[in-house]
């Protein structure tokens, strides 16, 4: 017997409707204002999704946080909101349009005091940070080629024992099908096999949403 089952809006509903952080109302508006942008909605995570991070941001401790690709603002609240007292996350996006959504959610969230965001080149701005290791918590959710730049860029600069995190690593299920002619696939079956190799972190990944990595900084 499989053990996997269609995930409908109705159990993502539920599932998200038992967690720790149900979402305020003003994130319905934000959804709807997300839902406006047509085809591009659907890089926004879900409130399932939304819950993890969450949970993940309070279990690192995290004070310092960073979040490669930020659309809509929905995952940097979800971040935010788990932040220790006095925490700060840090946004790296492109889209003057996208962001702009995001501050204004941001300001209606309450979360708008604890988030720097930096429009450049998310490569650009890790570059510009201090070399130490001083970051608790990375999310990676941009461009799929990408990826392995950002995760060069974060991993010296995450302390031990912190979280790195990289959504979308399954790409519907695409990265185990060697005919699909896809750019994002190809660098997400390369990052994927870089982060298994490295021996600076321990990694899982979860085949729920639409594939997560977790690792851990060691």
């Amino acid at each position: 017997m499989s053990r996997y089952f269609a995930v409908t809006d109705a159990i993502v509903d539920y599932a998200a409707g038992r967690g720790a952080w149900p979402d305020p109302p003003e994130v319905a508006d934000l959804r709807a204002e997300t839902q406006a942008l047509g085809p591009a909605a659907g890089m926004q995570v879900g409130a399932d999704q939304g819950q993890l991070l969450t949970l993940l941001t309070r279990i690192a401790g995290a004070r310092r946080a960073v979040e490669v690709g930020t659309f809509t603002g929905y995952s940097s609240y979800c971040i935010a909101r788990g932040l220790a007292e006095g925490g700060t996350l840090l946004c790296c996006d492109v889209s003057e349009e996208w962001t702009a959504i995001a501050r204004k959610a941001w300001e209606r969230l309450g979360v708008a005091d604890r988030i720097e965001l930096r429009l450049a080149p998310a490569v650009e701005t890790l570059r510009a940070l201090p070399a130490e290791e001083h970051i608790d918590l990375v999310f990676i959710d941009a461009d799929k080629p990408g990826y392995a730049s950002y995760w060069d860029e974060l991993v010296p600069r995450v302390r031990a024992g912190g979280l790195l995190l990289a959504d979308n690593v399954l790409w519907s299920g695409l990265v185990v099908e060697e005919s699909a002619d896809d750019a994002n696939r190809r660098a997400l079956q390369a990052f994927n096999d870089k982060v298994a190799a490295d021996d600076r972190v321990e990694s899982a990944m979860l085949t729920a949403f639409d594939g997560l990595t977790i690792a851990r900084k060691r």
